[in-house]
């Protein structure tokens, strides 16, 4: 094999049916939910695994989600090559395209590794095998697709129908998701395979298919990538000129395009113990269970039940003489769903976001770039929260127009700018940020900081804060609950 290979994680999708530990503001791919690994890290490694020539990974992503990825990059040690931040979402077509536009940029010709960010495997050996064929198959200008040998007639998967051979085959059509007669058809036709969404490809190949299928998909892309802007590790396509490109999926745009013509496409098997996680039936089928079928994680108790999924994340959860349930606690939520009705949690999350609560998007406890808070407690013109501060971090240099704030340092070391004065506090330390004063919390120490903060005012929202200055590139970002238009997932402290 002559090129390098530039491994690509697309990281969109916010895993609604795996609510309520799945959320827009921390989706599925984020989770830790079969091993201590995230999906995304556990994605991520697997593609490192594939051996020299492999370079650090491109992630697709939104921009809320930017910091997340490279922290969790950044705790497996693996380097960011680069976070192309998408503006919106338009499916991924325009979310490869920009990969490989991107990985043109070396001045070479990579080989694209494709795959998604929310799947799990138990045997990643497998996978880096399949992988490594896919690979030379792409260095030789094929598009390779890794197929799944269905063990179920599966109705939420698209189908792979292939040609005979053994380690590489000939793809003969994609079909769309069956319904459950048509999917027993094709288990006892056999030669179908799921498609895993999971491709390879020089970045040359996409390029010119998809100006050969979609030149205008290709063209848009083009364009935005012309206005893009570069902050460290992160691209960001124009913004107006991303929101005109046409929303399209890698199989409909080009895929499902090639078996009839000029770009020859082939089908690699995948045996590796594959599951997309898709719903929590499915976390179930894949997690260890004790000798009554149930699968439990965190503080459970349970008496006569049975095949049951149960979660507990802040409180003892206790099962008493049911079956085939899921029970998963937060610390602002609690599920309670028939396992086969997983698919179902989703019309929960729409009316979460019809009915605009918080829980649809983020959970009590929120990651930042500088560490996370937790909302303890609220009432009438109060709200209580624990902050952590990561070594070397700090929040921006803000103030508020709603609110004043009490910090009492309760572990690690604080500084504190206050208008012109800077002190700095120990453990059982407190201070006074005045309404409206201009402030920041840094940690200068070596050990995570920790404090409790009390805000009072008439108006306690998340987007109350002015930013003018942040080492993360969020100054734009912020607006007061007095403008116009305000985020109130981005705007956090």
């Amino acid at each position: 094999m002559t090129q390098p290979i530039q491994p690509v994680i697309l990281c969109g999708g916010s895993g609604s049916r795996l609510w309520p530990l799945s959320r827009a503001g921390f989706p599925k791919q984020f989770l830790c939910l079969t091993s201590d690994k995230s999906l995304f890290q556990q994605a991520a490694q697997r593609l490192m695994a594939l051996g020299s020539g492999t370079r650090a990974p491109f992630i697709v992503c939104n921009e809320e989600h930017r910091f997340l990825a490279s922290e969790q990059l950044r705790e497996v040690g693996i380097p960011l090559g680069a976070a192309l931040l998408e503006p919106v979402g338009r499916n991924t077509a325009p979310a490869l395209t920009l990969a490989a536009l991107a990985a043109r940029e070396s001045g070479d010709d990579p080989v694209l590794a494709v795959i998604p960010s929310d799947q799990t495997m138990t045997d990643d050996a497998a996978f880096v095998r399949a992988m490594q064929i896919a690979i030379a198959q792409a260095d030789q200008g094929r598009i390779a697709i890794l197929g799944i040998a269905p063990d179920r007639p599966e109705t939420g998967y698209g189908y792979i129908k292939t040609g005979a051979g053994s380690d590489v085959l000939p793809v003969e059509r994609f079909v769309e998701k069956p319904d459950v007669a048509t999917a027993r058809n094709y288990l006892d036709e056999g030669g179908y395979f799921w498609n895993a969404g999971m491709f390879v490809m020089k970045a040359s190949v996409w390029l010119q298919a998809l100006e050969f299928f979609r030149s205008d998909i290709a063209d848009t892309v083009c364009a935005a990538w012309e206005k893009r802007s570069t902050d460290a590790s992160f691209l960001r396509p124009g913004k107006a000129e991303f929101m005109a490109i046409p929303g399209e999926s890698i199989d409909y745009a080009v895929m499902e395009r090639c078996p009839q013509s000029p770009f020859p496409i082939v089908m690699v098997p995948l045996d590796a113990g594959w599951n997309d996680l898709g719903a929590w039936d499915a976390v179930w089928n894949v997690l260890p269970k004790d000798a009554d079928g149930n699968a439990c994680f965190g503080d459970v108790l349970m008496t006569g039940s049975r095949n049951n999924l149960a979660h507990a994340t802040s409180r003892l959860v206790s099962l008493v003489g049911v079956e085939n349930l899921v029970v998963i606690e937060t610390s602002d939520a609690v599920l309670v769903a028939e396992k086969s009705r997983s698919q179902e949690i989703k019309n929960i999350v729409a009316m979460l976001n019809q009915q605009q609560r918080e829980e649809h998007a983020l959970h009590r406890k929120v990651h930042r770039p500088w560490g996370w808070y937790d909302s303890i407690d609220t009432g009438d013109h109060f709200k209580v929260k624990r902050i952590q501060v990561n070594p070397k971090s700090s929040l921006s240099l803000q103030k508020h127009l709603h609110r004043a704030e009490h910090w009492v340092v309760v572990k690690g070391v604080a500084e504190v700018i206050c208008s012109d004065k800077t002190i700095r506090l120990v453990e059982n330390q407190s201070t006074y940020i005045p309404l409206g004063e201009v402030h920041r919390l840094t940690n200068p120490g070596t050990t995570p900081l920790e404090i409790i903060e009390v805000q009072s005012g008439d108006y306690l929202g998340e987007d109350d804060i002015i930013r003018f200055e942040d080492r993360y590139g969020r100054s734009g970002e912020n607006a007061s609950p007095d403008s116009q238009t305000t985020n109130h997932h981005e705007n956090q402290p």
